[in-house]
């Protein structure tokens, strides 16, 4: 089956993903199964707590926002309760209208942490920042910054949308036809090029931050005093929270009963979140650096929130409304084609014997669900115009590789096509491919790569490579002194250990796609 070279000059792109962690399902009548977001697992001693106190079972699943918004589309699935950062995502999945007695537990805005000798340079400390501050520094060269996916992770959707109200002049709403706006659109994507690593989930963002050295990350208010604490204790320079003047998202961590009927259920729900909502409860939770509205911020947990790092608990915050639904889906939609920086990403496609039948028909399914922008659209993965996309097919050997730049429809299904004609065959060597893309990566313009796009390698296998190159591929990395993650989608025999190495090198992560290999790959391309 012939295969496409990849042109001399073409840039290459990099995929990641998000999300999909936790706890197990409902177990029984005196449990609750709850889908959340990530940020919650601080709050994971106050679930044993009341679990212990009630004799009752609760069990969280942590997955991106958009993952929630799809679950709460299609009735809630097996869950009884759904806890995301923002309220938004129930509006926008909750079309049956099952969620009720939905209630803030807490709140926390989403800001820059910026280090502090670079906030201090920038003569960001002690002084109203705006958006435009931000922007020229960025447009300067004078830092970057990390962020999650807008079109995955609450936090990145609402740093998004509160660009979009800065550089709009603040409206008192956004519509849908203010998106248009060509100056609009210049200036955010123009913002997003200062974005250096993103991700889909914004507690993983937080622990990528602190296994690195990056300049800034954009996060919730919580997550970046929860970093502090921790760079503190390793010596390291503390993030100097900016609130932009124009306005700031506010995460309201919503939890709401999911209605299907049971009595019994209900009534622990209610139980259960009046438990939170306690004052005891609550000051527990604001000792973890979250705002909390029904009760003020105690005299004992003013220290959490350190004014030396720029938090300021007195200040009265401008929060910018979320659109309606509808303006939402066309800004994440214009997000994901037009506005975000664009990604560079090298799919290693495993195609040795041991794919044949069920692994191959799943890695096939999951490539679809990327290529065919019809379906892409759904799960808001659409290419993007500037997205440079590579295939890697391997076995024991480098068997071909497919080249697809920007987002024609055509193309990308053209591509899809030549890949599902491909039979798998022989061995497996993962380290041949991952080296192959490390190639692609050096013999081109690294700085402009890397400063043009988000780069990342993603690896689709089954099974146990041979690691006469693992070595090899160490090597290469560190000498490359490149930021570029591989992440890993396990399946069928795959050797977990290898591929958690391989995260654990450049700082990446594994997804494990044994149940849901399509689920698993979607959030992995959610990281980039």
């Amino acid at each position: 089956m012939p295969m496409n070279p990849l042109k001399p000059g073409c840039l290459l792109i990099i995929l990641l993903s998000v999300i999909l962690s936790g706890c197990i399902h409902n177990s029984g009548k005196n449990s609750l199964s709850i889908v959340s977001g990530s940020e919650n697992r601080e709050l994971e001693f106050l679930l044993k707590e009341f679990g212990d106190k009630n004799n009752a079972s609760i069990n969280i699943t942590y997955m991106g926002s958009l993952d929630i918004m799809k679950i709460l589309e299609q009735g809630g699935g097996d869950y009884d309760a759904v806890w995301p950062a923002n309220s938004m995502w129930i509006s926008l999945g909750d079309t049956s209208f099952k969620v009720k007695h939905t209630a803030s537990i807490y709140q926390t805005p989403v800001v820059f942490g910026i280090k502090k000798s670079i906030a201090g340079d920038l003569g960001f400390i002690s002084k109203e920042v705006s958006v435009n501050d931000i922007f020229e520094a960025i447009k300067a060269g004078r830092f970057s910054f990390c962020m999650t996916s807008a079109t995955q992770s609450n936090s990145g959707a609402c740093a998004y949308i509160s660009f979009l109200y800065a550089f709009l002049g603040n409206p008192e709403m956004i519509s849908s036809g203010d998106l248009d706006n060509p100056d609009l659109q210049r200036a955010v994507s123009e913002l997003l090029k200062g974005v250096n690593r993103s991700s889909g989930s914004s507690d993983w963002l937080k622990d990528l931050f602190l296994a690195s050295d990056y300049d800034a990350m954009v996060n919730y208010e919580t997550l970046i005093i929860s970093a502090n604490n921790r760079l503190r204790e390793e010596g390291r320079e503390p993030l100097y929270v900016i609130y932009p003047k124009e306005g700031v998202a506010m995460a309201d961590s919503p939890l709401g009963y999911i209605d299907n009927g049971d009595a019994q259920k209900e009534k622990l729900f209610k139980k259960f979140q009046d438990y939170l909502l306690s004052p005891p409860v609550q000051l527990e939770i604001q000792k973890t650096g979250k705002r909390t509205g029904f009760i003020p911020i105690s005299a004992e947990n003013r220290s959490v929130f350190d004014a030396a790092d720029g938090i300021d608990i007195n200040r009265t915050l401008s929060i910018v409304k979320m659109p309606d639904a509808a303006t939402v889906e066309a800004a994440l939609e214009l997000y994901q084609e037009r506005l975000k920086k664009p990604s560079l990403t090298f799919y290693c496609l495993d195609f040795s014997g041991s794919m044949g039948g069920q692994g191959e028909a799943q890695l096939k399914e999951a490539l679809r669900n990327l290529l065919d922008q019809s379906i892409a659209k759904q799960n808001l993965l659409s290419a993007g115009r500037r997205d440079e996309n590579v295939f890697i097919l391997f076995n024991s050997e480098i068997m071909g590789m497919i080249n697809v730049s920007g987002n024609d429809p055509n193309e990308l299904l053209e591509a899809y096509n030549t890949i599902y004609g491909v039979k798998p065959g022989g061995g497996t060597d993962m380290y041949k491919a991952v080296i192959g893309c490390f190639y692609l990566i050096t013999t081109n313009d690294n700085k402009r790569i890397l400063e043009d796009y988000t780069t990342a390698i993603i690896v689709m296998t089954d099974g146990e490579s041979e690691d006469s190159l693992k070595d090899a591929f160490s090597s290469a990395y560190k000498e490359s002194a490149l930021d570029v993650p591989v992440f890993s989608i396990m399946f069928g025999e795959a050797n977990p250990n290898q591929l958690n190495d391989l995260a654990a090198l450049t700082r990446a992560r594994v997804f494990d796609g044994k149940t849901d290999l399509v689920t698993a790959f979607r959030n992995a391309k959610g990281y980039n």
